[in-house]
């Protein structure tokens, strides 16, 4: 089935025009070397290998550095599979449309040197977009998955009918909860400081920049990933979006246990959050055995309330 994401072509945007005109993606993290060799449909692997290499060579970034630059490179050099769709930002208010060709390739000493071959064939203005692409679109970090909008972009791109408000996952029990809860999510990172878990804790940042929103894991990306004040801690944050309660605690639970494995350095604890619209029994049953996750309700203000 064709995937659709959402590629930052440099920071800012900063080497579109190269990529359109040379007709590639691409990303560097300063990794050095060809990757085809570790490349495997089993991303922890990828990760288990190249991250110390990376921290290594980057010694004072963190683990959660490492992850990030390892998950970005693993997606734009084996996740993303020839025919899916990139969207890519000129920074100019348009974001430009293309298929992706081949597989991975490594030229050394280019710009962005882990690179796959694209079709570039149309345009998108970012103010045709509904609030909800736009805000998947503007979400942080290099890769976003934006698959979930397939119907209106193929819209867009005057290839069917304008999308409806649905959902094929069967995990989503409720699509409008879904589309609402997604821009929620944007105004939770925007207003941050002003909520009750903004009093301990800071989205995750790395030399200045936010990194913590739709962090990329091996089950999925994390709604946002957020470090106590003192950096003893890391807090996996989920709305629970429209999901069946099983799912959305399975889901916290899965990637609080990455988290654990893969990111918290020796000293640090792992704590998880789920926020809710309406009180859910069966979320706090689910949570009743597990000490280290808790369950908030919002209210339109956006007020948290700990239950």
């Amino acid at each position: 089935m064709k995937n659709y994401y959402r590629v930052m072509l440099g920071r800012n945007s900063m080497y579109a025009a190269e990529c359109f005109a040379g007709n590639f993606i691409g990303a560097h993290f300063s990794v050095h070397q060809d990757l085809q060799p570790l490349l495997s449909e089993d991303s922890r692997a990828f990760n288990h290998f190249l991250a110390p290499q990376w921290l290594a060579q980057n010694p004072s970034k963190s683990k959660v550095a490492a992850g990030l630059a390892c998950g970005v490179l693993w997606t734009i050099s084996k996740g993303i599979q020839n025919g899916d769709i990139v969207l890519c930002p000129d920074g100019q208010g348009t974001y430009r449309v293309g298929e992706v060709l081949a597989d991975y390739q490594y030229l050394t000493g280019e710009i962005l040197p882990h690179r796959r071959a694209v079709r570039w064939f149309a345009a998108i203005a970012r103010s045709d977009m509904s609030e909800a692409l736009r805000n998947s679109c503007g979400s942080i970090g290099t890769v976003s998955t934006i698959s979930k909008y397939a119907s209106e972009i193929d819209s867009l791109l005057g290839q069917q009918a304008a999308p409806k408000i649905l959902s094929t996952d069967p995990e989503i029990e409720d699509p409008t909860s879904f589309a609402l809860e997604k821009h929620l999510e944007d105004f939770l990172v925007a207003n941050w400081a002003q909520t009750e878990l903004g009093k301990g804790y800071d989205i995750f940042t790395e030399d200045g920049e936010p990194i913590g929103q739709q962090y990329p894991s091996d089950t999925g990306p994390m709604d946002i990933l957020a470090i106590s004040k003192d950096k003893k801690q890391l807090l996996v944050v989920e709305l629970k979006k429209g999901r069946a309660s099983d799912a959305v605690v399975g889901q916290v639970l899965r990637y609080m246990g990455f988290v654990m494995s893969e990111l918290a350095e020796e000293n640090q604890t792992v704590r998880g959050a789920i926020i809710a619209l309406e009180d859910d029994q069966r979320i706090r049953r689910a949570l009743a055995a597990v000490g280290n996750v808790d369950f908030y309700r919002y209210q339109i203000s956006f007020k948290l309330l700990k239950n």
